[in-house]
């Protein structure tokens, strides 16, 4: 991984945006037992952090999406990101909504988005990528060529994996769980026992305390 992903999942523990707690699981809504939780919208707090991560993304987006044309933040916790990207990129800024406005003309994708215009869409997170697809699905309704999904973090689960390869989409993040988990251990955050723990969880959600 590079510096950069080491530097933002620091950033990430240090600000309890990410909490580790392999011996007291949280329980997500699904009711999965989960060792970590995770809220990445506390970044936005942290002028630092949050430098890290939108000059992150800039850099992200122009090594892998140097033909981007517009940038969409998903709603709510990708719009902040994304309009800072756009700003920095001095790009056109969209959002998408979780589903089309009801009232007025119904759009899901507010901004102007021209026909065949070349968009990467920002999230925070990525647990199973279900939201985020629909998402790009969305923007590619009305128009949008999409060339990817950026995010700040992604939980690596199988399920995410194997939905963004079915829809035939690109993801690219800025840290990962694994290397986040290994950050963790080498600082003392968590024992080499939790560090198992928690590999154990990236691979089933469901029996990884047994």
């Amino acid at each position: 991984m590079t510096d950069t992903a080491t530097q933002i999942a620091e950033d990430l523990l240090k600000i309890k945006a990410v909490t580790l707690s392999p011996s007291a699981p949280f329980t997500w809504a699904s009711g999965i037992q989960s060792p970590i939780y995770t809220d990445n919208r506390v970044t936005l707090a942290y002028p630092e952090v949050r430098t890290h991560i939108e000059d992150g993304f800039v850099e992200l987006l122009k090594a892998e999406f140097p033909d981007a044309e517009v940038i969409a933040g998903t709603a709510t916790a990708g719009i902040p990101h994304g309009a800072i990207i756009a700003d920095k990129m001095n790009l056109p800024f969209a959002y998408i909504r979780s589903k089309p406005k009801d009232h007025g003309a119904g759009n899901q994708v507010e901004g102007r988005v021209t026909p065949g215009q070349k968009m990467v869409v920002i999230e925070d997170l990525i647990s199973t990528g279900g939201s985020v697809l629909e998402a790009v699905a969305a923007a590619e309704r009305e128009g949008a060529e999409i060339l990817g999904v950026a995010a700040i973090f992604t939980y690596e689960l199988p399920k995410a994996v194997a939905n963004f390869e079915a829809a035939g989409r690109i993801l690219v993040t800025l840290t990962n769980y694994s290397h986040l988990i290994e950050i963790a251990q080498e600082t003392g955050y968590v024992t080499a026992d939790e560090l198992e723990l928690l590999k154990r969880f990236k691979e089933n959600q469901e029996s990884w305390q047994h």
